[in-house]
Formats: structure tokens, C-alpha cells, sequence
């Protein structure tokens, strides 16, 4: 398998607006206005594909522009407003192609010229004028849009208008193309959800309904034959990869049950990633969610547990591996991977009250990129509450700020997501041969856990690196998911 992620880029529809009747009145003024918003789209350019309808300057061109959006099946559409225009010309624009709209109210100056500027001049910079009449119009008709204010350029002695606004413009094309990445995705449902796990039931007609990713129904039997076939170089091959990431642990001085990893459970982790790799190869997957019991060590079993060191490199691939067959999980590591935070496999473990934080990991796969230092590869001679025993994942997320990430289903049946913002503090952890992070949040432990519980997660969660919030917040927005935000 290429080591190359997918990427994908979005696809933003960029219109500028101004009254047509300006033109003929004031020489060079539409001209002066389409430079800007020549800026506008080469600045935007550099993060998604640009699909421009030019300046609208009236109703019939504005009709054009949402004909070209929706033939070109933009994710999102942004309205530079350039200077005054009726609403009746921006409408059709962004009512055709039934997306989310933007509206980039940035303005060319810090502030006018008072004593020297003339009419013409004074039109270039009235952009926020009919900003309140777009607004008043995409509320009636029921457009979801948001705003963004600022200058178009940074100024010597005034950059913050322009920092803050084009951080905010980079930030809603980002979600706009983690949302087009899952409407495109191929999520992999490999055996079953764990046993008893009722929070983690999910309905994959509503995950393919709500965000568009196709649910690919896989068989172990998929599964072993592509293990059976996995050739000696290619066996070699993922044992140079995994050891130039992984170091091998000792014995734990804690537990018995982790130890060395032995060469036989080392082979046999290194075959099955390689059959790993065949399937998402094979099925085109973009995410694979994954739990199987099996029975008296038979090979389906043997292979169940031979998934940590193959699924943490697929989830560092762009191939998020989420265990116990949690979906609605692989889709929110899914999200955090696409906005380059990491993503991986967490869930509550412990608290402390001494030091006050929240004990968070698993004994699956974990988002090798994100991790703080070289993470081990440690023999465990069984997986609790699983059967079989191999080699498991042992590290930390870096140390920092992070973000946590979860996605639950409503009574009603409607996903929504849970997140909350924390820092990765340094510290020891256990040594059982599972992931092991300290977060702590504004709130301590115990008021934590309430508060989180309170929004009605599933017990799993994407951890990743940095504060991203609010990337998350934009995308929940465009793609209509509910958000609830604790601490």
C-alpha cells in the first residue's frame, strides 16, 4: 500500500457583487473591484479549487452563477461584496446550488480618507453597506450563511482586521473540505460491534444519509485470505517500517502479562498490517471499524488480535482504524485526521484527583504521528474483555494542547458531536502495553466527567493535537451536525 494519503481538496464557488448601474457613472470602478476580488480568489486558491462566476451585477447573472455552482458541485459558496448591490441579484446565486454560503464583507482600506476621498472612491470601500440587507434576505429565505469582517490586506500598524479575517476564511475552507472528504469517503465495517456495547449501535443508512460516507460491509474471511497470501518481502518490508517507527518494550515491571514482544507474536503482527493493507487496497477504503471474538484460538481469532501495529499505521496513513466496531467513532477520528490534528482511539481510563486530570487510552490502534516520543511495541499475553493476545501499542499523545472529539446518535436518531478542548500534560504511565494521555481540562476530573457524560457520548473518543475547536465548530455548522461543547 503507498504511504500517500488521499487528499482532497474543496471546491469553493467565488462571486463578487456590485450595481451594475455604478459602472458607466464612475470609470474604472468595476475594474478597480474585480482586482480585489482577483486577490480574494487566488489567496483562497491556494487551500481549494476556486470555481469563479465573476462579478454579479444583475439578477440574470446571478440566476448564471448559481446554474455554474450547482453543475460544479461546489461545497460551499463565498460572496465577496465589493461594494453596494441589491439583494434580488445575490439571491439566485446562493439559492440554486443549496449550500452554505460565506459573506466576505473585507474592506480595502483601514479607514477613509475623509477630506480627500471622492465618490468613486468611497463605493470601493462600502462593502459593509449591504451587508445587513443580505442578511436580512438569507434569513428570510432560509439560507445558512455566516459572515466574515475585516480588510482585505493587511496595513503597516493595522494588520489584526486582515490576520483575523483570513484566518477565519482559511478555517471555513478547511471544513469545507473535511465535509466534501467524508461525503467521499469508503468507511470499512469489518465483523460486528462489540457485544453489549449499546451506545456504540449505529445505523449506517443514517451515517451515509447525514454525511454521505458509504458503509463497506467486510467479511473476516476477506480479511484471511489476504493474510494467507502475504509474501516473505513483503513480510520484511513491514518489519523494516514498523521498526523504524516502533521501539520493542521489555518487561513491564508492573504487569505480568506485558512483556518483550517475541518474534513469533512480532511476525505475525507485521503479516497481518500487511493484510491490512490489502484490504483497504482492495475495497478502497478511506476508514475501517473492526471487532471479532472468534473462538478457541481459531484464525479468525488469531488474526482479531493481531490488529494494533497494522491499524495504528493505516490511522497515521489517513485510514482511521477505530476497534470494538465502533463507527460512529472511525468517523470523528476521520475529522480530526482531515483537519492535520491526528485522530486517534481514545477513552476514559482513570482519574486523578492528586494531580487532576483525566487518564485517556486504549489498547488499540493509536495516531502514531501525534505521538510524544518513539512509541513501543510491547508482547501482551492477553487483551482484556477480548480473546487472544499479541502485540500491542504503548505511548502518549504529545505533550500540549489537544482537542477531543466525539460523535453520538440522538433518541431521534440524528448524529451529533461532543468536544472539549484540554492540555496533554507529561507524566508516567501505566506500562500494560496499552495508549496511555494525561488531559487535563479547565474543569477538574470529577466535574468533568459529569459534564461530558451529560452530553450523552459514546464511551470512545478522537483525541488530537493542538486547540481546534473552532474548526470543529464550522464544520458541525456546514454540515449540519449538532455541536455540544464542554468546558
Amino acid at each position: 500500500m503507498s504511504n500517500q494519503r488521499k487528499t482532497v481538496r474543496p471546491r469553493i464557488g467565488i462571486f463578487g457583487i456590485g450595481l451594475g448601474e455604478y459602472w458607466p457613472q464612475f470609470p474604472g470602478l468595476k475594474e478597480q473591484l474585480e482586482g480585489y476580488q482577483a486577490s480574494v480568489e487566488s489567496r483562497v486558491g491556494q487551500w481549494a479549487d476556486v470555481v469563479s462566476a465573476g462579478l454579479i451585477d444583475s439578477a440574470p447573472k446571478g440566476v448564471a452563477a448559481g446554474d455554474l455552482f450547482q453543475r460544479e458541485q461546489v461545497d460551499i459558496v463565498y460572496c465577496y461584496v465589493g461594494t453596494y448591490a441589491t439583494s434580488s441579484m445575490v439571491l439566485p446565486a446562493v439559492q440554486i446550488p443549496k449550500v452554505p454560503v460565506l459573506v466576505l464583507n473585507l474592506q480595502p482600506a483601514t479607514a477613509l480618507d475623509y477630506a480627500n476621498t471622492d465618490t468613486k472612491e468611497w463605493l470601493a470601500n462600502c462593502c459593509a453597506c449591504c451587508v445587513p440587507e443580505l442578511s436580512a434576505v438569507f434569513h428570510r429565505c432560509d439560507i445558512d450563511f455566516h459572515i466574515v469582517s475585516g480588510m482585505l490586506a493587511e496595513e503597516e500598524g493595522c494588520e489584526e482586521p486582515a490576520r483575523r479575517a483570513w484566518n477565519e476564511i482559511r478555517e471555513w475552507t478547511e471544513a469545507a473540505g473535511v465535509l466534501r472528504t467524508l461525503r467521499r469517503s469508503r468507511m470499512g465495517f469489518l465483523g460486528h460491534t462489540y457485544p453489549g456495547m449499546l451506545d456504540m449501535y449505529s445505523d449506517f443508512t443514517q451515517h451515509q444519509g447525514q454525511l454521505g460516507t458509504h458503509i463497506e460491509i467486510l467479511e473476516m474471511c476477506d480479511l484471511a485470505q489476504m493474510v494467507n497470501r502475504v509474501t516473505p518481502a513483503a513480510l520484511k518490508a513491514k518489519e523494516e517500517e514498523a521498526l523504524t517507527i516502533f521501539d520493542l518494550a521489555e518487561d513491564s515491571p508492573s504487569d505480568p502479562l506485558a512483556t518483550r514482544p517475541s518474534p513469533e507474536a512480532l511476525d505475525w503482527a507485521y503479516r497481518v498490517a500487511v493484510g491490512l493493507d490489502s484490504l483497504v487496497d482492495e475495497f478502497d477504503l478511506d476508514g475501517l471499524t473492526y471487532y471479532y471474538r472468534g473462538l478457541d484460538d481459531n484464525e479468525y481469532e488469531q488474526i482479531a488480535a493481531g490488529f494494533a501495529l497494522g491499524c495504528s499505521l493505516l490511522t497515521a496513513r489517513g485510514v482511521p482504524c477505530s476497534g470494538e466496531g465502533d463507527l460512529k467513532n472511525c468517523q470523528v477520528m476521520k475529522i480530526v485526521d482531515a483537519f492535520g490534528a491526528g485522530g486517534s482511539y481514545s477513552e476514559v481510563t482513570a482519574m486523578d484527583f492528586r494531580e487532576e486530570f483525566i487518564l485517556a487510552g486504549h489498547d488499540g490502534p493509536f495516531h502514531i504521528d501525534i505521538a510524544e516520543g518513539r512509541p513501543l511495541l510491547r508482547g501482551l499475553a492477553l487483551f482484556h474483555g477480548k480473546h487472544g493476545g499479541g502485540v500491542g501499542v504503548e505511548t502518549q499523545v504529545k505533550h500540549g494542547p489537544v482537542t477531543v472529539l466525539s460523535m453520538a446518535q440522538t433518541r431521534e436518531g440524528n448524529l451529533k458531536l461532543i468536544a472539549a478542548q484540554a492540555e496533554s500534560i507529561p507524566g508516567p504511565g501505566l506500562q500494560i502495553g496499552n495508549t496511555d494521555s494525561r488531559l487535563k481540562f479547565s474543569l477538574g476530573p470529577a466535574d468533568f466527567i459529569n459534564a461530558w457524560c451529560m452530553a450523552g457520548p459514546t464511551h470512545h473518543f478522537a483525541l488530537g493535537v493542538g486547540h481546534i475547536l473552532p474548526k470543529i465548530e464550522k464544520f458541525a455548522s456546514i454540515a449540519a451536525l449538532e455541536l455540544k461543547v464542554v468546558c
